[in-house]
């Protein structure tokens, strides 16, 4: 087991971590002092804490799960122009690059801690204000504005989180990394799985959004006095490691999370509404789309794994990169019959893909300073850019009316990450 405080002091992670905190990355690795372990007294009060942050994961990909499981409705009652979809799919993806170099900044000043309370805080606000109606502007103005919030709260939750997880859980990194990692992806899951039958019961896609709300704010209250007791030290900030930014491999391992954030984020958004568009009835598509993100659980479990017991991850990079290219492309052109296994083979590809290109953090890095910017850069980059997969999608069905473009696209950007991926995987390490 890894741990974390140790990692952190001197510097050095193992050469080929173990599965359980190969994604947990500080983004806290060069402050100075270290931050602090969180205050808590007694097993009970850190079982506590974990309880919360594996909370904290469960309501983060539920925003944009639920806008996709009931989009039909919200354009139809909202009278959505197009282009208005677009942005909404797409804007909350973009504001996971944009606001993820802040966390670590505004860690530094305030705490991670109260950093997330805030976080949580402005989510669970944006939740409630996503469906709203102002008068006489209608429901948009307020979609985009809770939808934004979302996203950049969400960004904050994604850097500090697994270095929360890794930092105050050092002998429970198994454990408590996997209940983390199981919980952004069950938290997607539930989204789509939970958000129409809802509409079903009210009659209102606005309830069936506000619902969302309801988790986020419980965890805001369990949270709360966790965070306002800590206290927080002045830190600077000591640039160690390479830089990442000139360094050739770096940029493959982006790319590659680029390329399958594109897919991912897109899933997400848009699977749903091609299966509605498919003939499949609203509740069946939610069901659907929950059991291919519960088969990308089982895929980030054993992917890892498999990959970091080789020094050389090509084959499997480009392998889960093809199954979720082709899973995509099958979801929309192969037999409605067989739609289970096409998107059964899309969540197993997805899962597994996502879960190798955040490993590549650490097999392609000799420290937690060099593993910490390469993440910050991969997730700056990768969702910035990434968000443009869910853009494409919306241009292109907006463009054509239909979701047959989309495959297309999504079989070159399927090759195209299988290609990166493949060089990424070579064993090799940021920095030379």
């Amino acid at each position: 087991m890894i741990d974390a405080q140790n990692s952190r002091s001197h510097g050095s992670l193992p050469q080929r971590p173990s599965v359980s905190a190969d994604t947990l990355v500080d983004a806290e690795a060069d402050d100075v002092p270290a931050a602090e372990p969180t205050r808590v007294t007694g097993r009970r009060a850190l079982a506590y804490l974990g309880l919360c942050l594996v909370l904290i994961g469960l309501n983060l990909r539920t925003v944009f799960s639920s806008f996709s499981a009931v989009l039909p409705e919200v354009t139809s009652d909202a009278g959505l122009p197009g282009w208005a979809v677009v942005v909404l799919t797409t804007v909350p993806v973009t504001l996971l690059g944009v606001f993820a170099p802040l966390a670590p900044v505004l860690a530094r000043r305030f705490g991670a801690e109260r950093v997330l309370l805030g976080a949580m805080t402005v989510l669970t606000a944006g939740l409630l204000l996503r469906p709203a109606e102002i008068p006489g502007a209608g429901h948009l103005p307020a979609l985009f504005a809770g939808t934004a919030a979302c996203g950049a709260a969400i960004a904050l939750c994604n850097v500090l989180l697994p270095g929360l997880v890794k930092r105050d859980f050092p002998h429970r990194l198994g454990l408590m990394g996997g209940l983390y990692t199981t919980a952004i992806c069950a938290s997607a899951a539930l989204g789509a799985g939970f958000t129409y039958p809802v509409f079903s019961a009210t009659g209102q896609w606005t309830s069936a959004l506000w619902f969302w709300a309801a988790p986020a704010a419980v965890v805001l209250l369990l949270f709360l006095p966790v965070a306002v007791r800590q206290r927080h030290g002045q830190h600077k900030t000591v640039r160690d490691g390479v830089n990442v930014w000139r360094s050739a491999v770096a940029w493959q391992v982006t790319i590659f999370m680029v390329l399958q954030a594109m897919m991912s984020f897109s899933v997400f958004a848009w699977l749903a509404p091609i299966l509605r568009e498919r003939g499949v009835d609203g509740g069946t598509a939610g069901l659907i789309v929950s059991v291919s993100i519960v088969l990308q659980m089982l895929g980030s479990l054993f992917a890892p794994a498999l990959a970091a017991r080789f020094r050389d991850q090509r084959v499997i990079n480009a392998v889960v990169a093809l199954m979720t290219g082709g899973g995509f492309a099958l979801s929309i052109f192969g037999p409605l019959d067989l739609i289970w296994v096409w998107t059964g083979l899309l969540g197993l590809g997805q899962g597994s893909l996502t879960a190798v290109a955040l490993t590549m953090i650490m097999l392609r890095t000799r420290d937690g300073h060099s593993a910490a910017h390469l993440s910050g850069m991969m997730q700056g980059v990768g969702y910035g850019l990434g968000s443009t997969g869910t853009l494409l999608v919306g241009q292109l069905h907006q463009g054509t009316g239909s979701f047959a473009a989309a495959g297309l696209l999504f079989l070159a950007v399927g090759t195209l990450a299988a290609v990166f991926g493949y060089r990424a995987g070579r064993d090799r390490f940021v920095g030379g």
